[in-house]
Formats: structure tokens, C-alpha cells, sequence
């Protein structure tokens, strides 16, 4: 049951970024659309469960984990826009996965013994191969891998702000269906700052614009893997790092999205290249979570 669990949110984070693909806008608009969608399923959520409201040090760090996925989301939905949905995800799987270890090992003093950090080492140097395997492009045009290089470096700056999304609410002991509400309002804050805080932004005027509010279906998609994870990242059902690696086989439902739903289209070799890292990338975050 506690790997079902786990499996929950693969199934609403792999959707998202299909659906922000097909109802479309610029990164604010899919930013704000997400992050109000989240947080009108957070209300639901706590109106129904009666959840008391956090305080203190348990509402700050709840929210400032979800102000850190919303800065995170931001610069992924950029990338998106730079590479595409079906590159993006595996890259940023990676980092995270590579970034959620790393923060394990280092914080939490988790691989301590010398063969968990060298079985650990070696399956981060899996999940490089593998995602360099799925940017593969046949095409050898500067212009394109210009782009590669400008979206995997925005999802690296990413990384770290979802680290932050994971790692805060870990520094308190809350209970999930509590953590989820201060986590959905820092994503709302930390996406309206965003809507002003550039002129482009403002320009774009995400607030009188269609693919906003389409985008708040896809933030309730969002919200469905946000809660099941903070369940499954508990200590009493999967934990952080089991939980975080079952959450991010989303990789698989979002790439494979990307090409056939979205039709961002792939030779053949480069299919076999995609779906060569992705089973490096699986593999290598099955490993690392039972380490």
C-alpha cells in the first residue's frame, strides 16, 4: 500500500506538464495558472479534513517550500519553452534526483558507510548518462543546441529551489494534510510576485488571459501529486528518499507525453536514445532509494 502511495503523485506531476503544454501562454501564465490552481485545491482540502491552521516555524518553512518549487517551475516552464516538454523532464529528473542525494548525504548523513556512498556515486553517474542520452539530437544546428544548453542550465538553477520544496518541510514535524495549505499559498505568493516583478510580465497581462485560467485544471492535477507526496514522504509511510524517487518515475508519463501528445517529434535513433536514458534514470533512482 506504501508503494502505491508512493506512486500517486508520478501520475499527476507526469500529466502537468502535458497539460500546461496543450492549454499553453508564456511561463507566467502557466505559473499562476498551476500555482492557483493548487492553492483552491489546498482550501478544499483543508475546508474538508478540518486541518488547523500551521503556525510559527512550521507555517514559515511549509511556506517557503512551496515559494521555492514555485521560483523552481518558473524557470522549468522556460525551459520547456527552449527544449521541450520531452527533453526538459528527464534533465530535470535527474537534477533533482542527483540534488535530493546529494542534500541526503551531505544534511542528513544518509550512505553512511563507504559501499552505500560508492553504490550511491556510481548510480548518479547513471542518471548523467542517461540524461544526456535523452537531449540526443540528431539535428546538429547551433541554433538548436544553443537551446539544449540554455534549458538544461535553467533546470540546473531550478534544482535547487526544488530541493528547497523537498527539504523544508523535512526541518518540521507536521502533519501532511496540514503542510499542504501554507505550501500551496507560498506557490501562489511566490508566482503573483513573479506576474509583477518583470516588465514582460506585466506586459503580458497573465491576468486578463485565457491560458491562465485553463491552467488552473492542470494546477489541480499539481495539487493531487503535491498532497500524495507529502503523505508518502512521511517517515511512517515511504520516507524522503524512497518517496521523492517513486514521485520522479513521472519522468516516464511526462517524456513519452511530450513526443506523442505534444508531437515533438523524434527519429528513430532518437527514440532509442530517450528511452535508454529513461531506463538509466529509473534504474539509477530505484537504486538510490533502497540503498
Amino acid at each position: 500500500m506504501n508503494i502505491l502511495i508512493g506512486l500517486l503523485p508520478m501520475i499527476g506531476w507526469g500529466v502537468f506538464p502535458i497539460m500546461t503544454g496543450k492549454f499553453g501562454g508564456k511561463p507566467v501564465n502557466q505559473i499562476i495558472g498551476a500555482t492557483y490552481g493548487t492553492l483552491l485545491s489546498a482550501i478544499v482540502v483543508a475546508v474538508a479534513m478540518q486541518t488547523p491552521l500551521l503556525t510559527g516555524k512550521n507555517f514559515l518553512f511549509t511556506f517557503l517550500s512551496g515559494a521555492c518549487w514555485s521560483i523552481a517551475q518558473s524557470l522549468v516552464f522556460y525551459a520547456f519553452g527552449e527544449m521541450g516538454v520531452s527533453k526538459t523532464m528527464p534533465v530535470s529528473t535527474g537534477f533533482q534526483l542527483i540534488g535530493t542525494s546529494l542534500w541526503g548525504v551531505v544534511v542528513l548523513g544518509e550512505w553512511p558507510s563507504v559501499t552505500a556512498k560508492l553504490i550511491g556515486f556510481f548510480s548518479i553517474v547513471l542518471i548523467i548518462i542517461g540524461v544526456y542520452l535523452t537531449t540526443y539530437s540528431e539535428k546538429k544546428v547551433s541554433e538548436s543546441e544553443s537551446s539544449v544548453v540554455k534549458g538544461i542550465s535553467l533546470v540546473l538553477i531550478a534544482t535547487i529551489g526544488y530541493v528547497g520544496y523537498s527539504a523544508f518541510p523535512q526541518a518540521v514535524s507536521v502533519d501532511s494534510f496540514q503542510a499542504f495549505l501554507p505550501q500551496a499559498l507560498g506557490m501562489a505568493v511566490a508566482s503573483t510576485i513573479f506576474a509583477f516583478i518583470t516588465k514582460s510580465n506585466r506586459q503580458a497581462k497573465p491576468y486578463r488571459s485565457k491560458s491562465t485560467y485553463l491552467n488552473i485544471i492542470s494546477g489541480i492535477f499539481f495539487a493531487f501529486a503535491a498532497l500524495t507526496y507529502l503523505i508518502s514522504s512521511r517517515k511512517d509511510v515511504n520516507g524522503l528518499a524512497t518517496g521523492f524517487t517513486l514521485s520522479q518515475m513521472n519522468v516516464i508519463i511526462g517524456t513519452l507525453g511530450g513526443i506523442y501528445i505534444l508531437h515533438e517529434g523524434k527519429t528513430h535513433k532518437e527514440m532509442i536514445m530517450v528511452i535508454s536514458g529513461l531506463i538509466l534514470v529509473v534504474v539509477a533512482g530505484i537504486i538510490t532509494a533502497f540503498i
